[in-house]
């Protein structure tokens, strides 16, 4: 099993289209969609044949780059990143499957989409901080390309402006905090193993901690859309085209959160257990806000940006909670939410496309007309309720019951306030978009084929099978998740200030 050929996979699909004429569409398709088949079945052997109960990095391979600056093409997976493989090569295969309405430069559209593809799983499989940045920025320079290609609306020109303006910023200021680490460590090195084991003798200083986490959470969790730098996520998905929208919604925008669990648990302890409380109250500004507007839209596909933003706010409060609990809780939520957001945005897609419209008030009674999408349609919303069953469930009240250790009982209401919006808006749209009478000016719809629908079916599986199937998960994720927050803290904790990380940690053994 070998991470380097699940990593060159999509990149040599890509190459190969570069040799494939501009006028041969269905060739250009065929490469994308073996590619990206090909990647998915090497993931799903990588996930098949890992290991549980092992906190070690497995599958590792290492070779020098620039041994005098301490970087390395280190590939590695443990518990934290493995399940991020599966759903990104999974997502990437659906987002090809549903792109079959591209006619205008289709080349263009899967080499990017391919180069996207390669960057999302590179970034989650390198080890090396500096590597871990590079494929990350390479997967999100399609994103801006793609949406001011082949976006849609008339705001599409002004979401690709934001978009690009918010990332690039948050990118810029979230690798000054890693060079920041870098000079600070004095380990002369980014490689994550190295570094964790450097750190662990050599801890860095209160004052280090405090200047370096701000910049990666502003940055990183830009990225992600943190509140209040969030106002770029909903507009830009609801601009760009399905795959693409996908891909950034469902794989992408994990990568900020991945790497603040690979960074900011491990090494930063005292500085997380110093922005615990301001983190949270963030944290739920997602929950809550977010929900609220989403509660308020009457398009579809902004209904389903601002909602994908509500969910990122219950992985900001497993972070805030860190300890083994919050840790377990937040990977389980992005795998699962990275799963949901692009069978959510794929469905919508699929919806806009036959009837013209994203307008909920221009919809009614698709169920009727369109039963297979609309029906995966309600599995999808459901899903996004939290309901018992599906992948959600068992990852946000994971993070529920790792808030509940450390931070104060009114966090938790709020965030339990949350999830009863959530619920009021996703069975609104479920009543508004798919049952009542069929709208007699919308076309007669348009409802999936046989292969239509592999993309979908693909995605309900996995979400199914991580929701009655949560320890599939969690076995590999606990072990891992117990390596990085039982890091030691920077200083000899005073009373009552120990790190909530080294708390959950000591506590682990019972809470598995």
């Amino acid at each position: 099993m070998s991470l380097s050929t699940l990593l060159l996979t999509p990149f040599v699909g890509a190459l190969l289209l570069l040799l494939v004429p501009g006028n041969y569409r269905v060739i250009h398709r065929f490469i994308a969609l073996v590619t990206t088949a090909v990647t998915a079945l090497e993931a799903l052997r990588l996930f098949a044949a890992f290991q549980p109960g092992i906190a070690g990095i497995q599958f590792e391979q290492s070779s020098a780059w620039v041994p005098a600056a301490g970087f390395s093409f280190h590939l590695g997976v443990d518990g934290l990143n493995i399940g991020l493989v599966l759903m990104a090569s999974l997502v990437a295969f659906a987002a090809t499957c549903v792109s079959w309405d591209i006619e205008r430069q289709p080349k263009l559209f899967y080499f990017l989409l391919l180069l996207m593809t390669g960057g999302a799983i590179g970034a989650f499989v390198s080890l090396d901080l500096f590597f871990l940045y590079f494929f990350n920025e390479l997967a999100l320079v399609p994103t801006f390309l793609m949406m001011g290609i082949w976006g849609r609306g008339e705001n599409r020109n002004y979401a690709t402006f934001q978009i690009t303006l918010y990332l690039t910023l948050g990118a810029l200021i979230g690798l000054s905090g890693l060079a920041l680490l870098y000079s600070q460590s004095g380990a002369n090195t980014l490689d994550w193993v190295v570094l964790k084991a450097w750190l662990a003798e050599n801890p860095l200083s209160a004052h280090s901690q405090r200047l370096i986490l701000p910049l990666l959470l502003i940055g990183f969790g830009t990225l992600v859309g943190l509140f209040p730098f969030h106002s770029w996520a909903a507009p830009g998905y609801a601009a760009a085209p399905t795959a693409t929208a996908m891909m950034h919604a469902g794989v992408l925008k994990k990568v900020g959160l991945y790497i603040l669990l690979r960074v900011a648990v491990p090494f930063l302890p005292e500085a997380l257990h110093h922005w615990m409380y301001p983190l949270a109250i963030l944290a739920l500004g997602n929950i809550l806000f977010c929900g609220w507007v989403a509660l308020r839209q009457r398009d579809v596909l902004l209904l389903l940006g601002n909602s994908s933003l509500a969910h990122m706010g219950f992985c900001f409060l497993g972070l805030a909670a860190s300890g083994v609990i919050g840790v377990t809780g937040v990977v389980l939520i992005m795998v699962a939410h990275g799963l949901l957001a692009a069978l959510s945005f794929g469905l919508a897609g699929h919806l806009v496309r036959a009837t013209g419209t994203a307008d909920i008030d221009r919809m009614g009674g698709l169920l009727k007309t369109m039963p297979f999408v609309g029906t995966a349609l309600i599995m999808a919303l459901l899903a996004g309720c939290g309901l018992p069953g599906f992948a959600n469930f068992p990852g946000e009240l994971t993070v529920m019951f790792g808030a509940w250790k450390t931070l104060p009982v009114f966090v938790i209401a709020a965030a339990w306030g949350g999830l009863l919006i959530g619920g009021v808006y996703m069975l609104r749209a479920i009543r508004d978009l798919l049952h009542g009478p069929v709208r007699a000016e919308l076309p007669q719809g348009d409802d999936a084929g046989c292969w239509r629908r592999v993309p979908f079916l693909t995605l309900l599986a996995a979400l199914i099978f991580f929701g009655v199937n949560p320890a599939s998960l969690v076995d590999r994720i606990t072990p891992a998740a117990a390596a990085v927050a039982g890091v030691p803290p920077v200083s000899a904790p005073t009373a009552g200030s120990e790190p909530a990380g080294h708390v959950a940690v000591t506590s682990s053994p019972n809470h598995r």
